[in-house]
């Protein structure tokens, strides 16, 4: 009998320590992931797999989801938060490029500015379009942020084997112009933008480039 009731009592304490732990550990975590975002800085955008090491989801989803009532956070787009950068203007929001990196990369994928957006980011236009298109050689989706739309394509693994930054961008935008609207006025701010990048990753990008678009910029080759 004193067996079973020294059990008793060990089985009642167990118990209250893991009721104890189960009440205190939600508030752990919520100050770990709050702690994690002001650390991370202003201006960075998270979702839930950036806190995929504490193994609760729905924690995390309830934690993110009550940072953004607190006025702490600014959901973008479903699962998708930043931590704002607040000016005397107000909260300065990321660019459809910035956000496209931010989805991809939560994936380990790429993105490439495609079209209109590829000229922006050339300089060769000042228009942000509605519906910013990007490929990717990841997960192909579309995100409404705003009035914003944003379109990841998937693309051939060529477009990522390139070793510059700005000749992506270059082909990109040129296939959308097109062979035709690509005149020599055109082709010559091309290549003015593209030789400020690396100039032996110019040279072995030029390489890959359709043959319409080699000849367009043949000067960076001479």
């Amino acid at each position: 009998m004193q067996n079973f009731h020294a059990f008793s009592c060990l089985f009642r304490k167990k118990y209250l320590i893991s009721d104890k732990i189960s009440m205190i550990m939600p508030q752990i975590l919520s100050k770990e992931i709050r702690n994690r975002i002001v650390s991370g800085g202003e201006n960075k955008m998270y979702t839930i797999s950036d806190f995929a090491d504490l193994n609760n989801d729905s924690l995390v989803t309830r934690v993110l989801s009550r940072l953004e009532e607190e006025g702490m956070l600014v959901r973008l787009t479903q699962g998708l938060y930043l931590y704002p950068k607040q000016t005397r203007f107000g909260i300065v929001k990321p660019t459809p490029y910035e956000i496209a990196q931010a989805v991809a990369g939560k994936d380990h994928a790429k993105v490439i500015p495609s079209g209109a957006m590829a000229l922006n980011e050339l300089g060769l236009s000042t228009q942000i379009p509605t519906n910013a298109v990007f490929i990717t050689n990841g997960t192909p989706r579309t995100i409404k942020v705003g009035n914003q739309t944003i379109t990841l394509k998937r693309a051939v693994p060529k477009m990522f084997s390139f070793q510059s930054t700005l000749f992506p961008l270059a082909i990109t935008a040129m296939k959308d112009l097109g062979a035709a609207n690509v005149d020599d006025t055109m082709a010559t701010r091309i290549i003015e933008i593209l030789s400020k990048d690396d100039k032996e990753a110019i040279k072995a990008d030029f390489l890959k480039a359709p043959a319409w678009i080699r000849k367009k910029l043949a000067p960076l080759y001479s």
